[in-house]
C-alpha cells in the first residue's frame, strides 16, 4: 500500500523509547537526527505544564522526529515500525495513523502523536505495542469502521486535490482494510481489478461501494444483489463478472 513509505542511537535513547532494545546496528544514526534525547527534547519546544505522561511521550516521539521538520517523516516510521516489530505495511500502523487523526501520509507530528498515545496510554513502546489489540478491537466495531474505512482511502491521496487511488493502490488497501473481516468477498474483488482492463483508478463513491457490497450482499450467491438500486457501475461489472465465472 503505499499507505505510504512508513518508511539512536545510544543506550540512553533506546532506554527512553521503553524497553527497545535493538544492537548497534539496527541503531545507527539517522542523517542529520541526533541521538541524544536531552538534545532532541529541546528541539520538540518546551514541556512546563504538562503531564509527566505528556512529557514522556514528547520524548518518544523525540527519538523519531526528523530534527530539522520536527516531525517524524517515512524514515521515523520506518525506525518506529522496526522497534515495535511490525512491517511499516501493517493494517495497525494505518490503525495507529487514524487514532492519531493523521493528515499526511507518511508523517505523525507532534500534537497528533500526542493525541493518539495519549488516548492509548501509551507512552513507552512496550505499553504501545500491548495497546495494539485493543487498537484493533476499537477500529472494527462497526461505528468506527464506518469512519476508519474512508479514512484509509483519504490517507492514501498523496497529493492535494487527488479524489483517486490507482488501481494496484486500490487493491493494497482493500487487502489491509476488509480483508479483515471480509476476506472471500475482498479476494474475489481484487482478482476482479487485477484482471480486468476498465479501470485504472478507484473513486472514494466506489470504494464506499465496496463496504456495502460487503455489508449487505449474500455471498457468493449473490442473490440479493439487485443492480437498479443504484450500486456504483463498477460493482455492476463486478457482479457480472462473478456470475459468468461462478463456474
Amino acid at each position: 500500500m503505499r499507505r505510504s513509505s512508513k518508511k539512536s542511537s545510544s543506550s540512553a535513547a533506546a532506554a527512553t523509547a521503553g524497553d527497545v532494545q535493538v544492537n548497534e546496528k539496527q541503531n545507527r544514526k539517522r542523517k542529520g537526527v541526533s541521538t541524544n534525547l536531552t538534545s532532541r527534547k529541546a528541539q520538540c519546544g518546551p514541556t512546563r505544564g504538562v503531564s509527566k505522561e505528556i512529557e514522556r511521550i514528547d520524548q518518544l516521539f523525540c527519538t523519531y522526529a526528523d530534527s530539522s521538520s520536527s516531525v517524524i517523516d517515512p524514515e521515523g516510521i520506518e525506525m518506529l515500525c522496526s522497534h515495535l516489530e511490525v512491517p511499516h505495511t501493517d493494517v495497525r500502523i494505518l490503525m495507529l495513523a487514524w487514532k492519531m487523526g493523521c493528515e499526511k501520509q507518511g508523517y505523525f507530528t507532534l500534537d497528533e502523536w500526542r493525541s493518539g498515545l495519549k488516548a492509548l496510554h501509551a507512552d513507552s513502546i512496550s505499553k504501545l505495542k500491548k495497546a495494539f489489540p485493543e487498537l484493533v478491537q476499537e477500529v472494527i466495531r462497526p461505528s468506527n469502521f464506518q469512519d476508519f474505512y474512508p479514512y484509509a482511502f483519504r490517507y492514501c491521496l498523496t497529493e492535494d486535490k487527488k479524489k483517486c487511488i490507482e488501481i494496484p493502490v486500490a487493491c493494497e488497501l482493500l487487502n489491509l482494510v476488509l480483508g479483515l473481516q471480509f476476506r472471500p468477498q475482498v479476494d474475489k474483488l481484487i482478482n476482479y481489478l487485477k484482471y480486468q482492463n476498465e479501470y485504472k483508478v478507484i473513486n472514494m463513491d466506489q470504494w464506499m461501494g465496496f463496504l456495502r457490497f460487503c455489508n449487505e450482499i449474500n455471498f457468493p450467491s449473490l442473490d440479493n444483489y439487485d443492480s437498479d438500486l443504484a450500486w456504483p457501475l463498477i460493482l455492476d461489472n463486478f457482479v457480472e463478472w462473478l456470475r459468468e465465472n461462478k463456474s
